[in-house]
């Protein structure tokens, strides 16, 4: 994201984690980078392959399961009010995504479950 559209970037961000959650998602988490170095091999800067004057945003969708979830994103690119307007406050063509199983969450129970 371009250094100074944080205010622009919060504002389509707000607006579609509504849809998310319209959609079946149990949370949107939406964060700019604050402590992030960069690495010698790879590094979140890298990944995204930011630019001079531009900062890393990560988020996180949470689904219920991935049927909701692929259900939920179906939903979601058929969703008129998912169409940009005007210009984004971001590259989107550098965004990646992918769904991930949990092995632990320390929010559900106290300790990891041992192997």
């Amino acid at each position: 994201m371009p250094n100074g559209k944080l205010d622009a970037y919060k504002a389509l961000a707000l607006k579609a984690a509504k849809i998310f959650r319209e959609h079946g998602a149990l949370r949107d988490v939406e964060a700019v980078a604050s402590d992030v170095p960069k690495g010698e091999v790879t590094d979140f800067y890298r990944a995204v392959k930011a630019e001079d004057g531009e900062t890393v945003v990560f988020s996180f969708l949470e689904w219920p399961d991935k049927a909701t979830r692929d259900e939920g994103w179906k939903k979601i690119m058929e969703d008129e009010r998912m169409k940009p307007e005007g210009d984004m406050p971001f590259a989107g063509q550098r965004m990646f995504w992918g769904g991930f199983d949990p092995i632990f969450d320390t929010a559900k129970s106290k300790e990891p479950a041992h192997a």
